[in-house]
C-alpha cells in the first residue's frame, strides 16, 4: 500500500509559485503544514530543497533528483521515481510530498491523498503550478477556513477514491 500524501498551497488556477518561491506566506497556513508533516519523512526535489531556510526539524528530508551533487548526510538522496517508490513501499508511516511543480506532475498518479490549502487568490505572474486533478475521483474533506492579510483560505484533504469493484 502505497501510503503517499501530496501538499501544496494553490491558488484559484492552482498556481504554486514563482522564480522558485512561494506566492503566499500566511503564517497560520505554515503552522498547518508544519503539523501535517512534523514527524513524517517529507519528499521534495531539489529546486523545492534549495528554497528552505533550513532543513525542516523533526522530519526526514528525501530528495528526488537526477543530479549527482552533495548533500548532507542527513537528506536521503534518490534519483528515479522508481527508487523513491522502492523505497517507501515497505514504510507503514506518511510520505509527505511537498514539491515543487514537476514532483507533483509526476506523483500525482500514485498519491492516495491531496492536502491542499486552496487560496481564494491569483497571482498571473506564477511560473509553476499544481496539476490539474479531476476532483470527481476523489472525496474532500474541509478542515477549516481562514482569512490572513486580506486572503481567504481553506483547508482540504481529498481522498481518492476506490478504484476496486466492491
Amino acid at each position: 500500500m502505497k501510503n503517499i500524501t501530496m501538499i501544496a498551497a494553490v491558488g484559484r488556477n492552482l498556481e504554486l509559485g514563482k522564480d522558485n518561491h512561494l506566492l503566499w506566506h500566511l503564517k497560520e497556513d505554515l503552522k498547518f503544514f508544519r503539523e501535517q508533516t512534523i514527524g513524517k519523512p517529507i519528499v521534495m526535489g531539489r529546486k523545492t530543497l534549495e528554497s528552505l531556510p533550513r532543513l525542516l526539524p523533526g522530519r526526514k528530508h528525501i530528495v528526488l533528483t537526477r543530479q549527482y551533487c552533495d548533500f548532507p548526510d542527513d537528506i536521503l538522496v534518490v534519483h528515479s521515481k522508481e527508487e523513491l517508490l522502492d523505497y517507501i513501499q515497505n514504510y507503514q508511516q506518511e510520505v509527505m510530498i511537498i514539491g515543487g511543480a514537476s514532483l507533483y506532475h509526476e506523483m500525482l498518479e500514485d498519491a492516495e491523498r491531496l492536502v491542499l490549502t486552496e487560496v481564494d487568490a491569483e497571482d498571473a505572474t506564477a511560473d509553476v503550478y499544481f496539476p490539474f486533478f479531476d476532483k470527481s475521483e476523489w472525496n474532500s474533506t474541509l478542515l477549516g477556513e481562514n482569512r490572513e492579510e486580506d486572503i481567504s483560505y481553506k483547508h482540504l484533504v481529498y481522498t481518492r477514491k476506490s478504484t476496486k469493484n466492491l
